[in-house]
């Protein structure tokens, strides 16, 4: 009798254990709902701005012209968002510590001269000539820095003589010319015009975001489990991984339907990705944070302030010449008017939009990817609609406004419930 007792109570504690894991799944992925309405009501709204943004971007200009959403269309728009999107993700460096770069676009420019002269008419290897070109940037980033530390000049005042002072760089390399044409048979200029991904490695690589979401939430689970902590159930991180895994392959599938996923675009996408890792994961990136949430505070909690304002201005410029070398391979050519125009309020807008703060300490390296996405949507749907560029600066600057308006209510939204 004492074992049929064992045994009932064996499986009864058995039954107990698989509805208790029944329950704790259930409250897992609903307990993820409720957690993210209850951000979005404290103010923290993170990426669903521009997510709703870009749904309802899409769907006006799909209506309105429905090569908006043709595959190939898109893998163009891909194409242009990488130049100015890797410009936009050294915005963010910057605007996380709530400071300001307006110089990116003539930094871009003078990089796109620099190619053209260096590789067309001086015959220097091409390789050499980019990371020239690079080093420039970070020389110029530096420059930056130093003006803020050590003579307490605002960026905005450093960055717009830098403006102007890279814009005549600019000028005088490329010389009465005014423009280079690049060879149309480089590989500088096929990676910015023509070379997509195989189909099998977009669809392989789309699998990647799933699988890190998995093992680093397995991860993090683990160890707080060793410590008797709390942890978000198994059945939370497959939800996720499996939603984000068929948005990212059915999109990739979308794409392939058409010439495929640019390699330009995937170098960008890589370089959000290691940014976020540095961001998030590094103590560099809490310290970008800790600066931007209070600079007092974090030097007085050792951090190296004048080192961190020094490595966000350089790293803003290098990419900044990054994008312009992409342009110059984009348009197969080295202008006098390459980095002008509307380069510098799409940065700024992309970082902005995609949910950067301006007021610094919040942010994200997403920010740079969806934020453009957006900007060249706008600036697609309305070339598509034979618009004109002054209705198209118009919409851009109202979209800029209303992410800024939305970003100082979220702020004050948070500062009520505590959480700024």
């Amino acid at each position: 009798m004492s074992n049929d007792m064992s045994n009932q109570s064996r499986t009864s504690s058995k039954a107990l254990d698989r509805s208790d894991e029944r329950v704790t799944h259930a409250e897992g992925i609903s307990g993820m709902i409720r957690a993210f309405v209850g951000r979005v009501r404290s103010g923290d709204l993170g990426m669903l701005p521009v997510a709703v943004g870009l749904v309802v971007i899409s769907t006006i200009f799909s209506i309105l012209n429905p090569i908006f959403l043709a595959p190939n269309n898109l893998v163009n728009l891909l194409f242009d968002c990488a130049t100015v999107g890797i410009i936009s993700l050294g915005i963010v460096c910057v605007l996380l510590l709530g400071e300001i770069d307006l110089s990116v676009g003539s930094m871009s420019g003078l990089a796109s001269a620099i190619i053209g002269v260096l590789w067309v008419n001086t015959g220097v290897p091409l390789l050499l000539a980019i990371g020239l070109a690079l080093a420039t940037g970070a020389a110029v980033g530096a420059l930056y820095a130093l003006l803020y530390t050590r003579l307490g000049m605002p960026s905005f005042v450093a960055t717009l003589a830098g403006l102007l002072a890279l814009l005549g760089m600019q000028l005088y390399i490329l010389g009465p010319t005014g423009s280079i044409n690049l060879p149309y048979a480089s590989p500088l200029v096929r990676f910015g015009q023509i070379l997509v991904m195989p189909a099998w490695l977009s669809h392989l690589l789309a699998l990647a975001p799933g699988a890190v979401i998995i093992v680093a939430g397995l991860a993090v689970r683990r160890r707080r489990q060793t410590v008797n902590l709390s942890s978000r159930p198994v059945s939370t991180l497959v939800f996720k991984a499996a939603v984000l895994t068929l948005a990212v392959e059915g999109a990739i599938y979308y794409l392939n339907v058409g010439r495929g996923v640019p390699w330009m675009f995937g170098l960008f996408v890589l370089l959000v990705v290691v940014l976020n890792y540095a961001l998030t994961k590094t103590k560099w990136g809490r310290s970008i944070f800790a600066v931007g949430g209070n600079r007092e505070a974090a030097r007085r909690s050792g951090i190296n302030v004048r080192r961190i304002y020094l490595s966000a201005f350089m790293l803003c410029s290098t990419l900044a010449t990054l994008g312009g070398i992409l342009s110059a391979s984009r348009l197969a050519s080295s202008s006098q008017q390459a980095g002008t125009g509307d380069v510098n309020l799409n940065a700024i807008a992309a970082a902005v939009i995609g949910g950067t703060s301006l007021f610094g300490g919040r942010g994200s390296a997403y920010s740079a990817l969806l934020g453009i996405i957006v900007i060249q949507a706008i600036s697609n749907g309305l070339t598509l609609l034979n618009l004109s560029s002054s209705l198209r600066y118009m919409i851009t600057g109202a979209v800029l406004a209303i992410a800024v308006i939305v970003d100082s209510l979220a702020r004050r939204s948070r500062v009520s419930h505590g959480r700024a």
